[in-house]
């Protein structure tokens, strides 16, 4: 069944998030979004080879827009990672849904519609799960840590306007995932050179490239799911990456959460799976799953 490379996709976002919080111990944060994107390059580059595709695109500054607030979104989600449980700070970008959902109950609210109430419970549910999620006593350092990755989901929700924008002009997913990559390097290396790049080690160069394999490798499988799949039952398994995550974190890293933040990342799962189920049910004809709710392809 070919939504099941959601879980894959899943699993390998978990596992980015494993390396992500190693490879922290040697390499700062933008020094990560610079390998990290340069790896992803590498990697479409080769694909785009491979199946003799073009990466030239005729609306470059479209894909800068969408690279500038999706390199924002990772190295926000990069920044919590390090300080944060894996769970906790996976949850938290994947409330992008989340946020979406909001945006468009606004939108329609503003534009004088009829707001959808499954939606507003959605809506509801989600930022009880965030609240729950916050609420736990972290020190100093965690608290800006867990805004940022709150925020990173707020970024990856806009950043997804931008997507689906380029997706309705036929920009294929590899592409715009080739020009974030691309963005990653240019903004990484302007933060790196403001901050100095690290030595390199044995230990150092294998986690940069099991980040950005991982991350790439990851991307392929949710497009493949995306786009051979049942489209809802594969929106829904993309929340499989915050369960993975959480076990990561708990095995790996004895990460402690308590009873309050479960019960959050259960209500955000919960609302991220009601907002794409009324998505599916209030799509135009023609109209997908991901083009309502969107895929994340933000890491």
């Amino acid at each position: 069944m070919q939504s099941l490379w959601m879980l894959v996709a899943g699993l390998l976002f978990a596992l980015m998030g494993v390396c992500v919080k190693f490879a922290a111990r040697d390499y700062g944060v933008m020094e990560l979004v610079f390998y990290r994107g340069l790896i992803g390059c590498i990697g479409i580059a080769l694909f785009a080879r491979l199946r003799n595709v073009t990466l030239s695109t005729s609306i470059p500054w479209l894909h800068l827009r969408r690279g500038a607030v999706g390199t924002v979104s990772l190295a926000l989600w990069l920044y919590a990672t390090t300080l944060l449980p894996l769970g906790t700070a996976m949850t938290l970008n994947y409330s992008s849904p989340l946020f979406l959902a909001a945006f468009s109950l606004a939108a329609s609210l503003m534009a004088g519609r009829h707001a959808n109430w499954m939606m507003a419970i959605a809506v509801g549910v989600g930022f009880v799960g965030v609240l729950l999620v916050l609420q736990p006593s972290f020190d100093d350092s965690q608290s800006h840590a867990a805004l940022a990755g709150l925020a990173s989901g707020v970024m990856a929700a806009l950043a997804y306007w931008h997507i689906k924008e380029l997706g309705r002009l036929g920009e294929p997913e590899w592409r715009i995932v080739f020009y974030f990559a691309a963005t990653g390097i240019a903004f990484g290396l302007i933060g790196t050179l403001a901050t100095g790049f690290t030595s390199h080690s044995l230990r150092g160069v294998a986690l940069l490239l099991a980040v950005g394999l991982t991350a790439t490798l990851a991307q392929l499988a949710m497009t493949r799911a995306y786009g051979h799949g049942r489209t809802l039952l594969t929106a829904n398994l993309q929340f499989s990456a915050i369960v993975f995550a959480s076990i990561f974190g708990l095995l790996v890293f004895d990460d402690r959460i308590g009873p309050a933040s479960w019960l959050g990342i259960g209500f955000i799962i919960a609302s991220g799976v009601i907002a794409t189920i009324v998505s599916a049910r209030h799509a135009r004809p023609g109209q997908s799953v991901e083009e309502m709710i969107g895929p994340d392809v933000d890491k």
